[in-house]
């Protein structure tokens, strides 16, 4: 069982929900932690892969005597569902948290619904997704050494704040604390942008698609997370748009420097360009 969260209610069905729900399978007794998803194709989908204990389309079932909520939703779409999880009858005591890739947004928009209500909002984001989407790719080790970013702001409660620490360590992740901004930041450079990069070279270089039965791992490394839902990922990049902009500055910037280095044949300092990339590259494979 998970420290001090006995009831948990995870609303939202896609990849993340799914293999939340599925590792609680592994560590609470069945009826203890609920899977809410608004589809009744969502529902079958999860009942045919053996979600059916914990899987439910009643919101209200849901969230009764939750002591945690996982909100597992487009940034965009958490407040309707925070007001809706009240209506349902969300308890007061109940903290809420989610596990979106943006921070600033929810502590901004979430806060004032919970005024006058004993609930706390604490962001959460498992660094685990993947370019597979929705129930079918879930996985019950999907947290197994993920890092786990937590944010917290003025209102944050020392003793919720450790519960939902121990929480996701318990499911196997590396935790670490910071503010909503700071997390932003960070997460524009480490995810958000290495996504459009690599959305921008399938762009460019697989424009002839069938051009890529000739290419190898680095071909299939580099574009992978462009295959990632891309409807999700723009609403990522919005939220996040004014972080992202001055790291696609600089790597426009960046670009120019080696577009000018192979335009003037400096060999020198297109090996100079390339081993700094190494240098920088390198130690990833020690702490990944």
């Amino acid at each position: 069982m998970t420290p001090h969260f006995s009831n948990i209610a995870i609303l939202g069905g896609g990849l993340l929900g799914g293999s939340l729900g599925l590792a609680l399978a592994e560590r609470l007794p069945p009826q203890k932690h609920r899977l809410w998803m608004r589809k009744s194709a969502s529902y079958d989908e999860a009942c045919a892969l053996g979600m059916a204990d914990f899987a439910t389309l009643d919101l209200t079932k849901a969230v009764v005597n939750a002591d945690m909520l996982v909100l597992a939703v487009p940034v965009g779409a958490m407040p309707d569902l925070v007001l809706a999880a009240i209506q349902a009858g969300l308890p007061d005591t109940c903290l809420i948290t989610d596990v979106g890739s943006v921070k600033a947004t929810p502590h901004r928009t979430i806060a004032p619904l919970l005024e006058g209500r004993g609930n706390r909002f604490i962001g959460s984001h498992p660094m685990a997704g993947s370019e597979r989407n929705g129930l079918a790719a879930a996985s019950s080790r999907l947290f197994d050494h993920a890092a786990c970013l937590l944010t917290r702001d003025a209102s944050t409660v020392p003793s919720q704040a450790a519960a939902l620490e121990a929480f996701w360590q318990t499911l196997g992740c590396r935790t670490t604390w910071m503010d909503p901004a700071e997390h932003d930041r960070l997460v524009a450079r480490i995810s958000h942008m290495p996504h459009l990069l690599a959305a921008s070279a399938a762009r460019i270089c697989l424009s002839e698609p069938s051009d890529g039965r000739f290419g190898g791992g680095g071909l299939r490394d580099t574009t992978r997370v462009a295959a990632g839902n891309p409807s999700m990922w723009a609403e990522i990049v919005m939220e996040n748009r004014q972080a992202l902009i001055p790291m696609l500055e600089e790597s426009i910037a960046d670009l120019r420097e080696i577009l000018a280095s192979l335009e003037n044949a400096e060999h020198e300092n297109v090996q100079r360009w390339l081993a700094e990339a190494k240098q920088q590259r390198d130690p990833l494979n020690s702490i990944c």
